[in-house]
């Protein structure tokens, strides 16, 4: 017992020393990267630059300006032009997802073409890493002549994603070493079996005569297998924990799309319809428009 007690203080202070040699290793990880955040939104800046200068070229103006690059947000920039010009919605969706493919860090984004008087949008679209959830409407129809300015939203994550990996890496080295240190001094401790989780999934809801797997993204009525994409799946989980029940339209953005920092106005609806088209094997199962609120996931049984 004596040369426990003195073996158990040696080895804590052993830990101590280790992880706080491999916390300062992070943090001098951290402070050796941000500097390639600075170059990487300035090769962005030269990226919309040049966005701007072939929706230009692509609407016949070969001689008027693009305007300085705007950052209005801290992952938000606005492309303006000198002078009016008209576009066509394949040449623009064609030109960003070629042109934004050279940055490694805009996997997703939402592109909105605002009207210079009102900001009002006069199109828009989303693009995503999984293309499964691109948004891309009205293709073919070319736009008429006017003063636009295009506003380009990434999603947060992607900037820091790059420096997200290294941090993974060093923070799983963090955490390894910590539990076998501390695996050497504490003794072990049973578990009750009333406190075990329920094993229990919760990802799984009985819809009418159809059942919804969330964390597989399936729809199954009769044996039959309705794939779902990730943000279909986000929708429908949200009705299928309030079934009957009115969800408010700005609940669904937030929840959705604002809590990933990317918001498309339009985007929600098209989800809905998409939804219903699925749901429509079960009569008794459908998204109604509550007006003026939101939606309802109605269950007749």
């Amino acid at each position: 017992m004596l040369v426990r007690r003195n073996l158990l203080p040696v080895k804590r202070k052993h830990l101590g020393g280790l992880l706080l040699l491999l916390f300062m290793a992070v943090v001098c990880l951290a402070f050796s990267i941000t500097g390639s955040d600075d170059f990487d939104i300035a090769r962005r800046e030269v990226l919309l630059r040049r966005i701007g200068d072939e929706i230009l070229t692509q609407s016949g103006d070969n001689k008027s300006r693009v305007l300085p690059i705007k950052k209005i947000a801290g992952n938000e920039y606005q492309i303006r032009f000198e002078n009016e010009l008209t576009f066509q919605p394949d040449s623009l969706v064609n030109t960003t997802r070629r042109l934004l493919a050279k940055d490694p860090l805009a996997r997703d984004y939402v592109v909105n073409v605002l009207n210079c008087g009102n900001s009002s949008v006069a199109y828009g679209y989303a693009i995503s890493n999984n293309k499964k959830d691109d948004i891309v409407a009205c293709r073919g129809r070319v736009q008429p002549k006017g003063c636009y300015i295009v506003n380009i939203k990434f999603k947060p994550t992607g900037i820091t994603t790059a420096r997200n990996e290294y941090f993974l890496g060093a923070l799983l080295l963090l955490a390894v070493a910590g539990f076998i240190f501390l695996r050497s001094v504490k003794p072990p401790r049973t578990i009750p079996d009333s406190a075990l989780p329920d094993s229990q999934p919760t990802g799984r809801f009985k819809l009418g005569s159809m059942s919804f797997d969330a964390e597989t993204r399936k729809l199954m009525i009769n044996g039959k297998a309705i794939d779902l994409t990730r943000t279909e799946t986000r929708v429908l989980r949200i009705f299928a924990l309030s079934p009957n029940k009115a969800i408010e339209r700005s609940q669904l953005q937030k929840e959705i799309w604002e809590d990933e920092g990317v918001i498309v106005g339009r985007s929600l609806d098209m989800f809905i319809s998409k939804l219903r088209k699925k749901l429509e094997f079960d009569p008794n199962i459908k998204i109604v428009v509550i007006r003026g609120k939101g939606y309802k996931l109605e269950i007749n049984s």
